[in-house]
C-alpha cells in the first residue's frame, strides 16, 4: 500500500519506532487529595480506603528501580489522589524514570525544578462555570470558585502542560471557550469523557450527536490547541469505531498481572505488554488504569491506547492506515517528552534518532 508513498511509510515507520521504545505502567502516588471532584471514580468506588499509602522514600525508590529494571518500565503514568502534594515522591519517578506523566488538578504548581521533562496532565471537567460546579470542593465539601483560572495561572506558558478536558452534553455551550482560554494560555489538550457517576450507564448521553458536532466543529477551529484526532474524538464521545465497540473484551489498558484477566488476555484482543496498575502502597495490583468498573466506561487513555494497538483494524485501504498514522502522532502530542509535541525540537535528524 505504502511502496508509492514514501512520505506515508516514513510516518508510519518513525511512529512505530518511537511507541515501541515506550513501556508503559500506571502509578497511584497517593489516596489524598485536596479536593473532591463529582465524578472522580477514585474515591466513587473508595479507592481511598483498600490500601495504605507507602511513606517512606527509600521504599519508593526500590520499588521504581525494580520497575525500571527488572519489568523494563520506562513509561511512568503517575495519578492520584493527588500527586502535587507529594513531590519528593514525584521526584523518584522523575530521576529514575525516563519518561513521566503526572495527572494533576492544578490547584498546586509542579515546580519546574527537578521536573523539567514531565509532562502535567491537568484534570478539567466540563468547562466555563460547570468545571467549579463538579470540581471546586474541598475534601470537607465547602465549595470554592476559580480553580480552572487557578491552573491556568499555575502552568501559563509552561510547555510541559497540557489539559485533558472531559467534555460532557451539560457543558456543551462552554467548550468553544474552554478551548480558546487554554490555547491563549499556552497550552494544548486533549478531549476526555466525563461520565456521570450515580446512573445505571454512566456514558449514557441524550445529546450525544450536539455533543459530537460540536467537539469536532472546535478541534477544527483550533487544530493548534486540541491534539486530540477527529477519528478517535468519534470513538470516545460514541464509544464506536468502524469495526467494533470500546468494552472489556477489547480494553488494553488492564493490569497484565491481574488474574482476574486470564480469560481477557487469552481472547485474542492486544494489550499493553509491560501495563499494570500499582496501589499507593507500592504491593497491591489493581484492576485497570481507572476504576475497575467497565459499565460506560471512556477513559481517554484507554480508548487512544485501544485505538493505537489496533492497527491491524486499519489496513483495508491506504486511506485508513493513513488515519492510524494520524491518530497515533495526535496521541504523542500532548506527551512534552515526546518528539512530536509541539515545542519538541521535531527536525528530521532529531525524529530520526529518537525513533532509532
Amino acid at each position: 500500500m505504502l511502496r508509492d508513498d514514501p512520505p506515508l511509510a516514513k510516518r508510519l515507520q518513525d511512529v512505530t519506532r518511537f511507541a515501541r521504545r515506550i513501556r508503559v505502567s500506571e502509578y497511584h502516588l497517593t489516596n489524598a487529595c485536596n479536593i473532591r471532584c463529582k465524578g472522580c471514580w477514585f474515591f466513587e468506588y473508595g479507592h481511598d480506603k483498600e490500601t495504605r499509602e507507602a511513606k517512606d522514600l527509600a521504599d519508593w525508590e526500590r520499588f521504581v528501580i525494580r520497575e525500571r529494571d527488572e519489568r523494563r518500565v520506562n513509561a511512568a503514568l503517575v495519578i492520584g489522589g493527588e500527586p502535587a502534594m507529594f513531590l519528593d515522591r514525584l521526584q523518584v519517578f522523575a530521576r529514575h524514570m525516563k519518561y513521566v506523566t503526572v495527572s494533576s488538578n492544578g490547584l498546586e504548581r509542579i515546580p519546574m525544578e527537578g521536573f523539567e521533562n514531565l509532562t502535567v496532565g491537568l484534570t478539567l471537567f466540563g468547562g466555563g462555570r460547570l468545571d467549579d460546579e463538579l470540581r471546586a470542593i474541598k475534601p470537607s465539601g465547602r465549595p470554592f470558585e476559580g480553580l480552572f483560572e487557578t491552573a491556568l495561572s499555575n502552568y501559563e506558558n509552561d510547555p510541559r502542560a497540557g489539559f485533558v478536558y472531559a467534555i460532557t452534553e451539560d457543558g456543551i455551550g462552554h467548550i468553544e471557550d474552554t478551548v480558546r482560554r487554554i490555547g491563549e494560555n499556552g497550552n494544548i489538550l486533549t478531549f476526555n469523557f466525563y461520565s456521570k457517576y450515580g446512573q445505571s450507564d454512566p456514558s449514557a448521553l441524550a445529546h450525544q450527536n450536539d455533543l459530537l458536532a460540536e467537539a469536532l466543529r472546535v478541534q477544527a477551529k483550533y487544530p493548534h490547541v486540541v491534539v486530540s484526532h477527529p477519528y478517535y474524538i468519534r470513538a470516545m464521545i460514541t464509544g464506536s469505531t468502524h469495526w467494533d465497540t470500546f468494552g472489556y473484551a477489547n480494553c488494553p489498558s488492564i493490569s497484565i498481572d491481574h488474574p482476574a484477566h486470564v480469560a481477557r488476555l487469552a481472547n485474542g484482543n492486544p494489550s499493553l505488554p509491560t501495563f499494570n496498575t500499582w496501589s499507593a502502597d507500592l504491593k497491591t495490583l489493581k484492576f485497570c488504569c481507572t476504576s475497575g468498573h467497565c459499565n460506560g466506561c471512556r477513559d481517554s487513555q484507554a480508548v487512544i491506547s485501544w485505538l493505537l494497538v489496533s492497527m491491524g483494524q486499519f489496513l483495508e485501504s491506504k486511506a485508513m492506515l493513513q488515519t492510524w498514522v494520524d491518530v497515533a502522532e495526535s496521541y504523542w502530542r500532548q506527551f512534552y517528552w515526546s518528539p512530536y509535541h509541539r515545542y519538541a525540537r521535531t527536525d528530521a535528524e532529531e525524529l530520526q534518532a529518537a525513533t532509532a
